[in-house]
């Protein structure tokens, strides 16, 4: 810097940067996690997840993309393997566990975050580590329930085009850039799902962890839904329609626990896991 100069003021601060002036917060939107890496771009900047360009369809008809996909395909097994075994390291020392799935835009001191919340703590209480998505509404409150109880909480957040910041009520934070091996975790290092009111995310979890316990991939493996309102009518759906017309077997749909307490969730859980 030359004798006399100044550091540059606001005035002389290049546009490009003025998107950073703000104070940084929590949930800041300029925020973006690409895999376990943060960086900050330019408010309003769409970033592209790994999955979307995972799942980005190449026309095989134009030899010059074809190639290039496959260059890039080949090393993203790397990626994706690397991922499996950051997530297997970070977790191999988790014992008892139960996975919570809900919505992320439930807010604070409303009933269903305070039913979340007594859920993490009753199950803390338990001696059970609390596993969710990492991010708001349901999954911080139940998150939240455990930390307050000492239990071990535990938030894997994915990497999506619209940020979910991670919560801070954890003791480990993990993001992913896929989904599917995110949920590998949820199940491996979990004995129970417990899934409150949500939206096409729990569904998509719901299903995935009834699938698997229907086809034995997972066994003594409890699904828990909270809330016989909310859940009823799909229940019912279930067997009235799936079972009634024969596209799954008597019994299934018994696969699933509805209840409207974390008591009683926890109830079924703890069996499950003692027996």
């Amino acid at each position: 810097m030359n004798e006399g100069s100044s550091p540059a003021s606001p005035e002389t601060t290049p546009a490009a940067v003025s998107w950073r002036s703000k104070t940084p917060t929590p949930d800041d939107p300029c925020v973006r996690n690409l895999g376990p890496v943060q960086v900050r771009v330019e408010e309003g900047a769409e970033v592209a997840p790994a999955d979307r360009r995972l799942l980005e369809w190449v026309d095989p008809r134009d030899p010059d993309r074809a190639d290039r996909r496959m260059v890039r395909d080949s090393w993203r097994v790397l990626r994706i393997q690397s991922e499996f075994v950051a997530g297997f390291d970070a977790m191999e020392n988790v014992a008892e566990a139960v996975t919570v799935f809900g919505s992320a835009r439930v807010k604070e001191r409303t009933p269903e975050y305070e039913t979340a919340r007594e859920l993490g703590r009753l199950l803390a209480h338990e001696n059970f580590a609390v596993i969710t998505g990492g991010g708001p509404g349901v999954m911080e409150a139940s998150n939240r329930g455990a930390y307050e109880a000492g239990a071990e909480s535990i938030g894997l957040n994915i990497e999506l085009p619209f940020e979910q910041h991670s919560n801070p009520w954890l003791t480990l934070s993990m993001n992913f850039r896929y989904f599917f091996v995110r949920k590998t975790m949820f199940v491996k290092y979990a004995q129970a799902f417990i899934c409150l009111p949500g939206g096409f995310g729990t569904l998509d979890e719901l299903f995935e962890a009834l699938t698997l316990v229907q086809t034995e991939k997972v066994l003594k493996f409890p699904i828990v839904l909270i809330g016989t309102d909310f859940w009823g009518p799909l229940v019912d759906w279930l067997r009235n329609t799936l079972e009634a017309e024969g596209k799954i077997s008597p019994g299934d749909v018994d696969l699933l626990h509805v209840v409207d307490t974390p008591a009683e969730a926890v109830e079924i859980v703890v069996r499950a896991a003692r027996s």
